[in-house]
């Protein structure tokens, strides 16, 4: 069982405190700001016994947030020629202008020493908190920033306990796959991503959950672990090829190794979707462009966005769980059709 699905017990929360002592939010707030003048009437001596018996703590770190110190917020993105990361960064621009908010962006290169600089070199320049779309699987920098009292949300990826806003990774996995299966597909190559992104792993889980539940065993030689670049899906695509026994049908984790894909197939004398068809993820506008329109899973990145920001401004104190996840969904386009094989 993953991290995301693990149960743990709910944390206390304004609005749990607030529905249980019969008054809003702001009340509560209010009442349990320890910066405020006491008060001891009825209405808060009710809230803070409640909040005692929900075991309520407050986030020191989310309510220095909202008080916007610089209301400049900073974004941790891998690298701005990745359109993935270009849009969601342009989306958290957008949420973080709706609440009179500036974001600030710095690149990585999908390298956790140059995360660690990036993060404190945007505190240093006084952001009021951090948004982090390149968390790696055993990364401690998250845990260090929280320890810190530093306000940091995940996005795109997480490490399924963190305060976090992701797109269902396992669903538009098994929706892209899914698709493919329902054409009549069954021999269907994965180009998977790096393992080290939870993004990558959750699309992977997709994808053999609708190959198990339509009757296929998954063959480990069919999924090929590749980088989220172009040239790695075109590597990665290379080698499928390569197989004795071709795929049909290729299911890449991001629409760059599936554009990478695409190529690849080109300068084989192979015709997508005639000998191949191919499926991207996250419907970056570019693909809907292509000479052969690829289908892919569209991901709600204003949504993602949306929930990052709230989850940063709140904290936990949000309510609806520390991971929020936004549902993807399958955009067919005509880089997909039936196998040569497969009956009408």
């Amino acid at each position: 069982m993953s991290a995301i699905s693990r149960s743990r017990t709910p944390r206390a929360t304004l609005h749990s405190v607030a529905a249980a002592a019969g008054v809003s939010k702001s009340t509560v707030s209010r009442i349990l700001d320890e910066r405020l003048p006491h008060s001891d009437n009825e209405t808060a001596q009710r809230v803070r016994r409640v909040a005692a018996e929900l075991g309520y703590v407050r986030d020191v770190s989310a309510a220095a947030l909202r008080r916007g110190q610089t209301m400049t917020v900073g974004v941790i993105v891998p690298r701005l020629t990745d359109t993935v990361m270009a849009v969601f960064y342009e989306a958290m621009a957008r949420a973080c202008a709706r609440s009179g908010r500036f974001a600030v962006v710095a690149t990585t290169d999908d390298d956790p020493g140059a995360e660690r600089l990036a993060a404190e070199s945007l505190l240093r320049r006084g952001v009021d908190g951090l948004v982090l779309a390149t968390f790696r699987e055993g990364d401690p920098l998250i845990d260090d920033l929280r320890a810190r009292g530093v306000a940091c949300v995940l996005a795109l990826r997480t490490d399924g306990h963190s305060l976090s806003s992701i797109g269902d990774d396992r669903l538009g996995g098994y929706l892209a796959t899914r698709h493919l299966i329902d054409l009549g597909h069954r021999r269907i190559g994965l180009i998977a991503g790096p393992g080290f992104a939870s993004s990558a792993r959750g699309r992977a889980e997709g994808y053999r959950r609708a190959l198990e539940e339509a009757g296929i065993t998954p063959d480990p030689a069919l999924s090929v672990e590749s980088s989220f670049g172009i040239e790695s899906g075109g590597q990665a695509a290379l080698r499928l090829m390569d197989l004795q026994e071709r795929p049909t049908a290729l299911f890449s984790v991001n629409d760059n190794t599936a554009i990478g894909a695409m190529s690849a197939l080109a300068r084989l004398g192979l015709s997508v979707p005639h000998d191949v068809s191919v499926v991207g993820y996250n419907d970056i506008p570019i693909v809907g462009l292509l000479p052969t329109p690829l289908t892919t899973v569209r991901v709600p990145f204003d949504t993602i966005a949306a929930s990052a920001l709230e989850l940063l401004v709140d904290g936990p104190e949000a309510g609806a769980g520390r991971v929020r996840i936004a549902t993807p969904s399958l955009i067919p386009r005509r880089s997909t059709a039936r196998p040569r094989s497969s009956p009408p």
